[in-house]
């Protein structure tokens, strides 16, 4: 398949620059992955759509403050960094603007000091390096202090409440981009959804650039996704496991957690507690062997996650789909309304 056949025609006017007052009254479209059929609803009526036994599975990762500006010990000039992801200890993989200003051996300081770091490698074909930073204290704290919310390039207005991009129920800092299909769920619509008698389970994977970065190669196949780390529990694991003997549905709250769980997922469709490393490109042909529904935002054109809401339907339906959307004035990407793929 070609990276054009993901083409659709987006207004830019439709893309959400702010986030809804009230999380959980976003827009819902609802398609029927067999049949195509399409339902308009507000995000709230998620719980419609879900049935008692059934599993709803959520990243419960936790955006870094990740956008930093410092300058180079000795010069003027201000250089952006974004933190992408730890390495060890405290070697960070970053991209760097401008990266000329960014060579092998440069010292850089962030707040007068507060935060040092040294430019220790660099990958020439990515364009990222390798920073070993240097402070005293706790480097999570220096971040809280130093640090800004890497909101995605083309979100232009300035976001007033730095939670807004992490969903409710975050916990583990680690993640470069929010997974963005949770930011509908609010703290009461998910007491809702639990005393429907419908589990809650949650993964982490750390979100890391790489899943938004274009598709550069013609044909597909030849994309190569970036790797991000994820992590699963036993008691997770017990849940889904359980969810499938009982003919229940598994639920994914976005992409993230999609391809969490069809990483670790067997051909019976169950899984084992496990964490690493996944770069799992999944695109129509895919046979998903955990995932049954997905929630999910609307995704830019030709990306590695259009390809993925494809598989899930068929890349004709979700054309179809996405440019009802459009016709309907839905709102796109990360601030954006929700669609359930059922």
């Amino acid at each position: 398949m070609k990276k054009s056949d993901f083409y659709y025609d987006l207004p830019h006017e439709l893309i959400a620059q702010v986030p809804i007052n009230n999380r959980d009254e976003s827009r819902l479209l609802v398609l029927d992955k067999e049949t195509g059929e399409i339902e308009h609803r507000l995000f709230k009526d998620i719980i419609g759509y879900l049935n008692k036994g059934d599993t709803l599975v959520l990243n419960d990762t936790r955006v870094l403050p990740a956008r930093l500006f410092g300058n180079r010990v000795g010069k003027e000039e201000s250089i952006e960094f974004l933190l992408l992801k730890r390495l060890e200890n405290d070697i960070w993989e970053t991209l760097v603007k401008p990266g000329k200003k960014a060579r092998i051996g440069h010292k850089v300081e962030f707040g007068n000091g507060l935060l040092k770091g040294e430019i220790i490698d660099i990958d020439n074909i990515e364009g990222t390096r390798l920073v070993k930073f240097d402070y005293k204290g706790i480097f999570e704290e220096i971040l809280d202090q130093l640090g800004e919310m890497p909101l995605p390039p083309y979100i232009h207005e300035k976001l007033e409440d730095s939670e807004r991009y992490q969903t409710v129920y975050s916990k583990y800092l680690g993640s470069a981009a929010a997974p963005t299909a949770g930011l509908h769920f609010t703290n009461k619509l998910l007491q809702k959804i639990r005393d429907k008698g419908i589990n809650l389970a949650f993964v982490t994977l750390h979100v890391g650039l790489g899943t938004f970065r274009p598709v550069k190669v013609d044909d597909i196949n030849e994309h190569h996704m970036h790797a991000e780390y994820y992590e699963v529990s036993q008691e997770v694991a017990d849940i889904i496991n359980m969810t499938k003997e009982m003919g229940n549905k598994i639920i994914a709250v976005g992409t993230t957690t999609c391809r969490t769980l069809e990483t670790i997922g067997r051909g019976d469709g169950k899984i084992s507690p496990q964490s690493g490393w996944t770069d799992i490109f999944i695109y129509p042909g895919y046979k998903f062997k955990v995932v049954d529904k997905l929630i999910t935002n609307f995704h830019l054109p030709e990306s590695t996650l259009m390809m993925l809401v494809s598989a899930m339907t068929s890349r004709d339906m979700i054309i179809e789909t996405y440019n009802i959307a459009v016709k309907e004035k839905y709102r796109f990407f990360s601030f954006g309304d929700a669609m359930l793929i059922k």
